[in-house]
């Protein structure tokens, strides 16, 4: 599992590229302190107070792409659970904290999940660029 990457993985790069070819900056893997713990989103927004996470399939447990690996030694089932539950977490931190959270999975198209970026950050502001 040392192989996984925590960042810059394809979905994640195929999703910077077209928001800075739209103008729009941003902080990548930036940390966010909230009083209940560190959260480190994939893109964040500072000024917009937005945080961008690309979620991956499998870890993830996608809906509907999200497979379970046969397990004899019930390793994964406790651990993919867990993920979701740290998901949940790592989402209501920030938003509690008063900032927007998006969620995209690495199955959507980066041009739709890039839309869906710049939408939020128009709609945060009138502002295209985060600076």
């Amino acid at each position: 599992m040392r192989s996984n990457r925590r960042r810059d993985t394809g979905p994640e790069l195929a999703l910077r590229r077209l928001l800075h070819a739209a103008g729009l900056r941003y902080r990548v893997d930036a940390p966010i302190r909230t009083e209940r713990r560190l959260v480190r989103p994939d893109v964040v927004f500072t000024r917009r107070r937005l945080a961008v996470f690309v979620d991956g399939c499998f870890w993830h447990q996608c809906p509907e792409h999200g497979t379970r690996p046969k397990d004899p030694t019930g390793y994964w089932t406790p651990k993919l659970q867990r993920n979701v539950e740290r998901d949940r977490e790592t989402t209501e931190a920030p938003e509690q904290a008063g900032r927007v959270v998006l969620r995209t999975w690495e199955h959507v198209p980066p041009v739709d999940a890039a839309a869906q970026v710049i939408r939020q950050v128009a709609g945060l502001s009138g502002e295209d660029s985060d600076g």
